[in-house]
This record gives structure tokens, C-alpha cells and sequence, in this order.
């Protein structure tokens, strides 16, 4: 007995699953054709630094643009080499600029931004 005891569902199984791991988005493509991977979970620099489909992020990680963007250089992780680095807890607000900047996005997946913190500056 003490043993089914110690065994977790299907269900605490497949929660602990969906908290413990988050498939990563794809690649944001804009109108201009310029890229970055905008990520967000417990596993990167983002806030909140969770998993969960609920969630909203108010700052996110930015991957390896395909062109240095002076808009994420306030949060370089490696200065010299600005494609080919990470871009910690940059602000949802800062991550629509760019994409509005090259022209929008034709292709990917961002997380959810929350953007409330911001409504008042635009």
C-alpha cells in the first residue's frame, strides 16, 4: 500500500509535464525580413520567470536578431556580438516597437506581453 502512495497520476503526471517545460516559440519574422526569437518561461530572462499558458510577460529574452537593433542594446548580454547573443528582460513595450519598426510581423509566435506598465508612456 505505502508504495500507491507514493505514485502521481496521469494527471499530476501531465501537470507537472506542462510546468516544467515549455516548447519553444518560433522565430519572429518581420515585413523587412529581419528576425529574432523572443522567448519566455521559467528557463529564461523574462518576468515573470514562469511557465504557463495563463501568463503574460511584461519582459521577455530577444535571441539573436539578424541585424544589430539599437532598440535591445540597453540589454546585451555579449556587446560584441549583437546577432549573435541574448537579450536579457527586455520590456514587452520595447519587443512591439521593433516589430513595428520592421514593418511588422509577417511570421512566429510571441508570448503573451503584458503591457499594462506601459499604456501610460505611449
Amino acid at each position: 500500500m505505502e508504495e500507491k502512495q507514493n505514485m502521481l497520476t496521469l494527471h499530476e503526471i501531465k501537470g507537472t509535464i506542462m510546468t516544467e517545460f515549455q516548447q519553444r516559440r518560433e522565430l519572429i519574422v518581420c515585413a523587412d525580413n529581419f528576425k529574432m526569437s523572443v522567448q519566455a518561461s521559467k528557463h529564461h530572462y523574462c518576468t515573470p520567470r514562469k511557465n504557463g499558458s495563463s501568463l503574460s510577460y511584461s519582459h521577455v529574452e530577444v535571441g539573436f536578431p539578424t541585424l544589430k537593433e539599437n532598440l535591445l542594446m540597453n540589454y546585451i548580454d555579449g556587446p560584441d556580438e549583437p546577432t549573435n547573443t541574448v537579450y536579457s528582460y527586455v520590456p514587452a513595450y520595447i519587443i512591439i516597437h521593433i516589430i513595428n519598426k520592421h514593418g511588422g510581423m509577417v511570421s512566429g509566435k510571441l508570448p503573451d506581453l503584458d503591457l499594462t506598465e506601459y499604456d501610460e508612456e505611449e
